[in-house]
């Protein structure tokens, strides 16, 4: 059964694997995005995680669940590709501010 994203996660996971420019596009100017314990703060940074992220892996991410958990848009996906652990099921966790992105952290 298709689950139904807001828009700008939608977005996020529209643009996931291809392109750093238009993920980037989905957050607020100073956004923090938490993933494999590493932290990026603003648009530049997010653009360039997600450039490097994409460049040294081939992955798909299929949302496969949402739910609301304390003020945050929880998705869990699941993520395969050529990475070390592949399948896994993420779980990202979204804050959004004026329809925008302001805060994800990625957890197993």
């Amino acid at each position: 059964m298709p689950i139904t994203l807001p828009g700008s996660i939608a977005a996020y996971f529209a643009a996931d694997q291809n392109d750093g420019d238009a993920v980037a596009l989905c957050f607020t100017e100073n956004a923090i995005v938490i993933d494999e314990r590493q932290t990026h703060v603003g648009s530049e940074a997010i653009r360039r995680w997600k450039a490097e992220a994409s460049a040294n892996f081939s992955y798909t991410s299929e949302p496969f669940a949402v739910s609301q958990e304390d003020g945050q848009t929880v998705v869990m996906a699941h993520v395969a590709g050529d990475f070390p652990g592949s399948p896994v099921d993420l779980r990202y966790a979204f804050v959004l501010e004026g329809g925008k992105i302001a805060r994800l952290e990625i957890t197993l």
